[in-house]
């Protein structure tokens, strides 16, 4: 995990029923954050069996070849990628929801984003009505933007404001793989048999930033008058980009043993 309470002040408040989040990284941790949070992105983009075999197989050069292949080389991607990174752990870690799988894993393309809503989180229960689920988008810059935030609210309204069911059954086509039988079922019967309702759906909006973006995140929720639950969650790092660079630097020579 990113332990990103470890390294950040944290300010929650609510704005109207909605809950704004803003955690900011401290004076004098960004390399602690840097080198924890590059211990965990190797993981996204491949896991850790894959690579054991590969180390087994073919040596710590090749296994070390695999996952720098798999790295995005532009910064516009590494950006959005580290973004969803650092949500996916944010929900895992900070809020009842667990994302299940790392998506990345699946992308067409190092250099292009994933398509599809950006994050998933799943709570399970049995029984019709009671899974519940978390549709998030994530948004990356130095400087972020009102505009940036209301293409986040945009993507949220979309397929009547439910996860995707490209984005679930992707999910749960995973989780079948991977041999997770009991929460793929649950995702499968959520989607095809049972319907989900507005009531078992939370939003979220995840910005990572360099920018103080918490008056622009309090007032972007303000504008929403739907039914679904709303969060928006801010994570500044002031050097933005050198923590970008910092991290996949690191777990490119992590990966080389350096």
């Amino acid at each position: 995990m990113t332990k990103i309470t470890d390294w950040c002040t944290i300010k929650s408040e609510k704005v109207g029923k909605h809950h704004l989040t803003v955690l900011e990284l401290e004076s004098g941790k960004f390399d602690v954050a840097s080198d924890t949070v590059a211990a965990v992105v190797p993981s996204h983009y491949a896991s850790d069996e894959r690579t054991a075999k590969l180390l087994k197989r073919l040596g710590k050069t090749k296994a070390a070849a695999h996952l720098k292949e798999k790295l995005p080389k532009s910064p516009q991607v590494r950006s959005g990628d580290l973004g969803e990174i650092l949500g996916a752990t944010y929900v895992q870690e900070s809020t009842p929801f667990g994302t299940s799988i790392n998506k990345l894993r699946w992308k067409d393309h190092r250099n292009m984003a994933m398509r599809g809503d950006d994050l998933v989180g799943i709570q399970p229960a049995a029984g019709a009505g009671n899974i519940r689920f978390l549709k998030g988008e994530v948004k990356s810059a130095a400087n972020i933007t009102a505009k940036v935030l209301d293409t986040a609210r945009t993507a949220l309204k979309k397929s009547h404001s439910r996860p995707s069911a490209h984005a679930l059954g992707f999910i749960a086509d995973r989780l079948h793989e991977e041999g997770n039988d009991e929460l793929a079922d649950l995702i499968d019967d959520a989607l095809w048999r049972d319907g989900i309702k507005l009531s078992q759906v939370s939003h979220m909006i995840f910005a990572f930033t360099g920018n103080d973006a918490s008056n622009l995140l309090g007032a972007n929720v303000q504008t929403y008058t739907g039914q679904v639950a709303q969060s928006v969650v801010g994570l500044r790092v002031k050097d933005h980009q050198k923590f970008i660079r910092s991290v996949f630097g690191k777990v490119i020579k992590n990966a080389d043993g350096k």
